[in-house]
């Protein structure tokens, strides 16, 4: 399902897509809204973890947080920061999976993904 960039009338966007990574099928989910970005990525329907990062005029680093489950795993936040800096918009953002590798195969879907979606909207 697909829809429009969310714009200044408050339209909702969403675009889904999946992708193999490491012969597991991860399903993506992103949705836009007017000032913020909803990134949903994970192998089954269960909303274990939920980080968010705000992006600041203050400094390059997006600010991010756990909201959501294990407040130890840096993997989340510091991935999250990627698409915040991007975007310039809050990001919420959950994965299941937090190996490194694994993540580092996710983040580049993700920017992959991104490209194609701006480029064609």
């Amino acid at each position: 399902m697909e829809g429009t960039l969310a714009g200044a009338s408050g339209e909702v966007s969403l675009h889904d897509f999946r992708a193999r990574l490491w012969e597991q099928l991860v399903h993506f989910h992103v949705m836009w809204l007017t000032d913020s970005l909803f990134l949903w990525v994970g192998a089954t329907r269960h909303l274990l973890n939920l980080t968010v990062a705000l992006y600041n005029c203050y400094d390059s680093i997006p600010v991010s947080t756990s909201l959501l489950g294990d407040t130890s795993d840096t993997t989340s936040t510091g991935l999250v920061q990627h698409p915040a800096r991007k975007t310039t918009k809050q990001v919420s953002y959950y994965l299941q999976n937090t190996d490194s590798n694994f993540t580092l195969l996710v983040e580049n879907r993700i920017k992959e993904e991104m490209r194609l979606f701006w480029k064609s909207s």
